[in-house]
């Protein structure tokens, strides 16, 4: 496997962690909302990441094998961001303007708790993939030196 590769993965994981941390951003915004721009409470949305095979060119493909024999390396991709169906967080405040009829206001299913260890967890794959591509670049740098003499 060529060194440039490296960048090609951990690139892929970079870009998907990225949009991970805007959904948790998204779901930290609203853990208090109460109704959205449909009148309906906010739902957390979650990311769902996909395997991808990419060729020797960094590019997505079907998983055939490269000139040389060699089967495509895998990175990765975010396929899909799906709402959670869990019900609202209900609060009995009959003064509420958004109270139904029993008096109960429907706040966003956001668990905030969970949202921050998504964070996290987003936060430190991002960085472990920057880190990747800081030692295959210096690595690369110091493979160009040993020629120097």
């Amino acid at each position: 496997m060529s060194m440039f590769k490296v960048f090609d993965i951990s690139g892929s994981a970079v870009s998907a962690q990225s949009q991970r941390l805007n959904v948790v951003a998204s779901n930290l915004a609203n853990v208090d909302t109460v109704a959205g721009p449909d009148g309906q409470p906010y739902k957390a949305r979650q990311v769902v990441f996909q395997t991808v095979l990419m060729d020797a060119s960094g590019n997505v493909s079907g998983g055939r094998q490269t000139d040389d024999g060699v089967t495509a390396s895998a990175g990765v991709r975010v396929s899909n961001i799906q709402e959670d169906q869990t019900a609202g967080r209900k609060v009995h405040d009959p003064s509420h303007p958004q109270a139904d009829a029993q008096g109960y206001v429907t706040y966003s299913n956001v668990n905030p708790v969970e949202e921050m260890v998504n964070m996290i967890s987003s936060s430190r794959s991002y960085q472990n993939n920057i880190e990747v591509m800081n030692t295959a670049k210096s690595l690369l740098l110091k493979t160009l030196q040993m020629g120097q003499g």
